[in-house]
């Protein structure tokens, strides 16, 4: 059961204080991003509540308090884990019901008109600069059913599956925040497979997919060439998003062999605005799907509380309805 909240906390809200996630938002009386949480349905504004001394208490994060005045949330997440913890621990007691420190912002009337803000009111933007993205192809049930478009049932799986991360790296720069439209892509399509001789034609895609997908972002860099061990893996996450990898099959049918995915995966990704932490992920580590296959030492966890017990739920609306 989530804390009790002073401020407003509808229970059909994802954003309760036991989430407390991290964002970049504007609004119309600033449209300068700068970083954020939100809390129901309301927005604090970070930048505003650490330049009013919102912080001043957190003896942690005084000396960096500048990370809230840029426009992503880059030089926040380099800070480190203990960083992120300390100040959503900070924001859950300032908010909490029973708050220890009420002089901060829950008795401060002028304060809380400046920092909080109703969500509908602000511009969600992207919430880090991303110099670079990998895909991976994680899930055994996406890769048996996306293998069976391609190579049939028998073969869906590719023999490394089960041995190793699966992965591409894809383009950074067509990662977008929710809500940002996405053009339908072009490109050669083979409109009668079993033809002979196989002949594409140029067109916008007919088969047009999506995948609901949990994306993380890394917030320490290890040195070029010096692998980070599997169980330090951990300590490098900032938090994560949901994800809809977009996807055009039958681009993708004709273009992927020999070296993989190009045109028809890397038009669109769209990320949700607001990074969840791992600490408040940590309630729903589970032990996952046991693999079948023995990995090589250097990937096997010794935490076997590795994944997360997280419910999706996809909602497709068509322009006729």
């Amino acid at each position: 059961m989530a804390p009790a909240s002073w401020l407003p906390v509808s229970r059909a809200s994802p954003f309760s204080l036991a989430n407390i996630p991290f964002g970049v938002i504007s609004t119309a009386a600033s449209h300068s991003p700068r970083p954020a949480t939100v809390i129901g349905d309301h927005v604090i504004d970070l930048k505003v509540f650490a330049e009013k001394g919102g912080f001043s208490r957190l003896e942690q994060i005084r000396d960096h308090l500048s990370v809230f005045s840029k426009p992503n949330l880059n030089s926040f997440a380099a800070l480190g884990q203990p960083a992120h913890v300390s100040v959503r621990c900070f924001l859950q007691e300032v908010f909490s019901e029973t708050t220890s420190c009420p002089e901060v912002l829950r008795d401060n009337m002028a304060l809380r008109q400046e920092v909080i803000v109703p969500l509908k009111d602000t511009v969600s933007h992207l919430p880090l600069e991303i110099g670079d993205y990998t895909d991976f192809f994680a899930g055994i049930n996406h890769a048996f059913t996306v293998g069976s478009l391609f190579r049939g049932p028998q073969n869906a799986l590719q023999p490394n599956y089960k041995h190793l991360p699966v992965g591409y790296h894809s383009r950074a720069s067509s990662v977008v925040v929710s809500g940002t439209p996405v053009r339908r892509p072009w490109g050669q399509i083979l409109t009668n497979p079993a033809a002979e001789p196989k002949i594409p034609t140029f067109s916008p895609s007919r088969r047009l997919d999506i995948e609901l997908e949990l994306g993380a972002f890394v917030c320490s860099a290890n040195p070029l060439g010096q692998p980070v061990p599997v169980d330090q893996a951990v300590q490098s996450i900032f938090g994560y998003v949901l994800m809809n990898d977009w996807s055009a099959r039958d681009l993708q049918t004709w273009e992927y062999v020999p070296l993989g995915p190009f045109n028809a995966k890397n038009f669109a990704t769209t990320i949700s605005p607001w990074i969840v932490l791992p600490e408040a992920l940590k309630p729903f580590a589970t032990v996952g799907i046991e693999n079948d296959t023995k990995l090589l030492p250097y990937l096997q966890e010794s935490n076997s509380k590795n994944q997360y017990d997280i419910s999706l739920r996809v909602q497709l609306s068509t322009m006729g309805i």
